[in-house]
C-alpha cells in the first residue's frame, strides 16, 4: 500500500469523525418512509430463536435491503457484508473461484467456493452437506436483509459453522409493481433486471430475472451469469404459512484469469498466467434449486416449522493442467428438516425452547478427462461421492431474571462419505469416511442499563474436509484417509450499547482453539489445482468493533474495525517444516471499514473506504502481500413521475486508483500469489418501478 493511501485512510476517518458501521446495526436507518427499521427495531432469526439483536448472546450483524441493493454494481455480496467486522471478503473479480469469504479466519483457506461458512436462503441450505458453499446463485437484486453469526454456531446449523450467513429474499409489496434496472460499466460490464411482486389476499409473490455480463479487468476472466429467482408466501390460514422458492443459475463462462508473481503483475496488472490461458481455465455451470418451508400453531404455546428442498447442479471446470485438467461433476443435494418451538415458562421464568433434526444428502458424479489445450482428451479418474449428514439440536433461552438471559444448546452431526471407484485401470479406490461430533454452546446476556447489555459466550464448531478437499495429493481416486475434521472452541465476551437515540456501537473480544484446521497446498506439476493438510493446532484472538451513527434523518455514519492474530500453535508438515508461531495465511492482521451516506429529498451519495494492511500468502510466512486501501463512491436520485418512480445512478470504484492484489492464492506452486484488482473504474444505471 503506497504512503498516499495510508495517508488518505487516516485523513478520511479524521474527517468522518466516528463513521459507523455496528455490527448490530447493518440495517437501514434512514427515515421509515423508505421502508427501513430504527436502530432498536433490529429483529435476528438466524439463530433459530427470533430476538432483538441485544438478546443474542453473541456477535451477530444484520444488513439491510438499501445497503444491498441501492445504487450497488451488485457483483458481489462483499459490496454490502464489508461493513461487518470479523468478515474478510476476496476474489469479487475471479467469478470462476466465487466470493472468498471468512469469519474469524474460518474460510480463509478457500481457493474455490465459501468454506467453514454457513450459507442459508430463506432458511435452506446453500452449503452442502460435505461443507462446501456457495454464493454463485444468490441474487443481489432481489434480497431483503442479510443476517451474519460471527463464531462458531455449529451448536445450531452443523457441519462447517464457522460462522452463518443468512440471507432473507425480498417480498412483494402490498401494491403490485413491475421493475426494471440496467445498467452498464467499463470492461464492458452490462446488467438487465427485470423484478415483479405483489401481494393479494393470501399470497405474497415476487419474481426477479436477471442477465450480467462482464469481460473482466484481466485477460481471461470473462464472466456471464443468468438468474432467475421466485419467492412464493402463501397464507394458509389459521397462522399457518408455507413458503416456496425457487432459483436458477445459468453461468455458461466464467473464465480463470490464474495467479501471478510480484514480478509479472507489476509488469502488467491486466495479465493472465500464461497456462490459464494456453488450457482456458475456467468453468461453466446451471444450477435449479426449489425450497418449501411450513410453519404453524402446535399446542397453545408452540409452533412447528418444517423445510423440504432439491437442487440438481452440473458444473465442468477446466484447471491450467493437462493430467486431469477438466473436471465434471453431475450433482443432486437436498434435504428435510424440522423444528419445534415453544414459549412458556420454566422454574416461574419465561422461557423459549427449540428443539429439531436436519437430513441432508448429496449425490456426486465426478469425472476428470485430460485438458488438451482446451479440448476434452482421455479419462483419467471416474468415481460416484455420495455424502449422508444428520443432525439434531436443542436450545434453550432461560430469563433468569428481568435483565439477565441464559442461552444453553448442543448438537450432534454425523456426516458418512462414500465413495464408489469406477476407473479401475489404476486399482480400486472405493472406500468410505464417517465423522461425529457434538458442539455444545452456552451464553448469557445481561441487561447493564436500559441502553448497555453485556454478554459472554462459549461456542464450538467442527468441519469436515469436503469431498473436493478430500482428493490425494498423488492424483489416485478415493478419499484422502489422513485428514480429519477441524474443531474449533470459541470464548467471547462483547458490550453492546446506545449513546442517545442516534448513537449504536458494539465490540466484541474473542479467542478461539482450533485443532487439526485445514490447510490448502500445491504440488509440482500440477499449478491452480489445491490439495490439503491438517494443522496440529491454531489459536485465534481477536477484537471486533463497530459504530453506527445518525446525526440527522439525512445523514448515516459507519465504522468497523477488526483486529486479528490468527497464528499455528502446532503445526509441522509432511516434509517436516516446522510453521509454529506463524500466522495463518489468508489472514489480515487489521482491517477497517468506514463510510458516510446522505440521503436527503430523493438525493443520495455514499461515500465509502475499506483498509486492509495485507496478509501473508504462505505457511512459512516468507511472501507478504502488499494491504490496500479502496474508497468507493454512489450517487443516486429518486423521483416520481404519476405511478411511475425512477432512480438514476452512478458509481467509481478503487477511486484512489490502488494498484492492488485483489485475491491471494495461498501456498501456491511458483510464487503465484497474486491476483491484481481492477483500476479505477465507473459504472451507471437506472431504475424504474411502475406501480399498478
Amino acid at each position: 500500500m503506497t504512503q498516499h493511501s495510508r495517508l488518505g485512510l487516516a485523513s478520511s476517518l479524521a474527517s468522518l469523525t466516528l463513521i459507523s458501521a455496528s455490527a448490530a446495526a447493518q440495517s437501514v436507518t434512514r427515515p421509515p418512509a423508505n421502508g427501513q427499521q430504527p436502530l432498536e427495531e433490529i429483529i435476528v432469526k438466524a439463530t433459530k430463536i427470533e430476538r432483538p439483536l441485544d438478546h443474542v448472546p453473541s456477535a451477530a450483524s444484520v444488513v439491510g435491503q438499501d445497503d444491498i441493493q441501492y445504487a450497488r454494481q451488485q457483483l458481489g455480496l462483499d459490496e454490502a457484508l464489508n461493513r461487518v467486522p470479523g468478515m474478510f471478503m476476496q476474489n469479487r473479480y475471479n467469478f470462476a473461484q466465487d466470493l472468498r469469504i471468512s469469519i474469524r479466519g474460518f474460510g480463509a483457506r478457500a481457493q474455490f467456493g465459501i468454506r467453514g461458512v454457513k450459507v442459508l436462503v430463506d432458511g435452506i441450505p446453500e452449503t452442502l452437506p460435505d461443507g462446501q458453499g456457495a454464493v454463485d446463485s444468490l441474487d443481489l437484486g432481489a434480497m431483503s436483509s442479510v443476517e451474519v453469526l460471527r463464531g462458531p454456531s455449529s451448536s445450531i446449523y452443523g457441519n462447517a459453522a464457522g460462522g452463518v450467513i443468512s440471507v432473507t429474499s425480498e417480498s412483494g409489496t402490498k401494491e403490485p409493481y413491475a421493475e426494471l434496472r440496467y445498467e452498464g460499466g467499463e470492461f464492458d460490464f452490462a446488467k438487465y433486471q427485470l423484478k415483479t411482486g405483489g401481494e393479494t389476499d393470501k399470497l405474497n409473490y415476487l419474481v426477479s430475472v436477471s442477465d450480467q455480463s462482464l469481460d473482466g479487468y484481466r485477460q481471461q476472466s470473462r464472466a456471464e451469469n443468468k438468474l432467475l429467482t421466485g419467492r412464493f408466501d402463501v397464507d394458509l390460514g389459521n397462522d399457518r404459512d408455507f413458503l416456496a422458492v425457487i432459483n436458477y443459475t445459468d453461468q455458461p463462462v466464467s473464465n480463470d484469469p490464474g495467479g501471478v508473481t510480484l514480478a509479472q503483475m507489476n509488469a502488467n496488472p491486466r495479465a493472465a498466467f500464461p497456462a490459464n490461458v494456453l488450457f482456458d481455465a475456467g468453468e461453466e455451470l446451471d444450477q435449479t434449486r426449489v425450497g418449501f418451508v411450513y410453519t404453524a400453531p402446535l399446542g397453545k404455546n408452540g409452533s412447528f416449522r418444517a423445510r423440504n428442498y432439491y437442487a440438481w447442479r452440473n458444473f465442468a471446470n477446466q484447471l491450467p493442467v493437462q493430467a486431469g485438467g477438466m473436471v465434471n461433476i453431475d450433482r443432486t443435494f437436498g434435504g428435510a428438516g424440522f423444528d419445534y418451538h415453544y414459549d412458556g415458562y420454566w422454574l416461574d421464568r419465561p422461557n423459549h425452547l427449540v428443539v429439531g433434526a436436519d437430513f441432508d444428502d448429496q449425490d456426486d458424479g465426478r469425472t476428470r478427462h485430460a485438458n488438451v489445450l482446451g479440448v476434452q482428451g482421455a479419462l483419467s479418474f471416474d468415481q460416484r461421492e455420495h455424502v449422508e449428514s444428520a443432525g439434531i439440536f436443542i436450545q434453550d433461552e432461560l430469563s433468569l431474571s428481568k435483565r439477565t438471559r441464559l442461552t444453553m444448546g448442543a448438537r450432534t452431526d454425523k456426516v458418512n462419505f462414500d465413495v464408489t471407484d469406477h476407473f479401475l485401470a489404476d486399482g480400486n479406490d472405493s472406500g468410505e469416511l464417517n465423522f461425529d461430533h457434538t458442539s455444545p454452546m452456552v451464553g448469557v446476556n445481561v441487561d447493564l442499563s436500559q441502553s448497555t447489555v453485556l454478554y459472554a459466550t462459549y461456542s464450538t464448531s467442527f468441519e469436515t474436509p469436503t469431498t473436493t478437499e478430500l482428493n490425494k495429493p498423488d492424483t489416485s481416486g478415493g478419499f484422502n484417509p489422513s485428514l480429519r475434521p477441524m474443531i474449533a472452541t470459541n470464548y467471547e465476551v462483547g458490550l453492546r450499547g446506545r449513546v442517545s437515540a442516534k448513537h449504536r456501537y458494539e465490540v466484541a473480544v474473542f479467542t478461539i482453539d482450533v485443532q487439526d484446521e485445514l490447510i490448502p497446498f500445491e504440488v509440482l506439476g500440477a499449478p491452480g489445482r489445491n490439495y490439503y493438510q491438517n494443522a496440529g493446532k491454531s489459536q485465534r484472538n481477536g477484537v471486533e468493533l463497530s459504530w453506527t451513527m445518525n446525526p440527522t434523518d439525512a445523514l448515516r455514519a459507519t465504522f468497523s474495525y477488526t483486529y486479528s492474530d490468527f497464528t499455528f500453535s502446532q503445526f509441522v508438515d509432511s516434509v517436516g517444516n516446522n510453521y509454529a508461531g506463524k500466522v495463518i495465511p489468508g489472514t489480515s492482521e487489521n482491517v477497517a471499514f468506514a463510510e458516510i451516506e446522505y440521503h436527503k429529498r430523493g438525493w443520495f451519495a455514499a461515500l465509502d473506504a475499506t483498509y486492509n494492511d495485507g496478509q501473508y500468502g504462505d505457511n512459512a510466512n516468507t511472501t507478504k502481500v502488499a494491504g490496500y486501501t479502496i474508497a468507493n463512491l454512489r450517487l443516486g436520485y429518486e423521483t416520481d413521475a404519476g405511478k411511475m418512480h425512477i432512480s438514476p445512478f452512478v458509481g467509481v470504484y478503487n477511486l484512489l486508483d490502488e494498484t492492488y492484489s485483489e485475491n491471494v492464492r495461498l501456498n501456491p506452486i511458483g510464487g503465484r500469489y497474486y491476483e491484481a484488482g481492477p483500476w479505477r473504474n465507473a459504472y451507471a444505471g437506472v431504475t424504474a418501478r411502475w406501480r399498478f
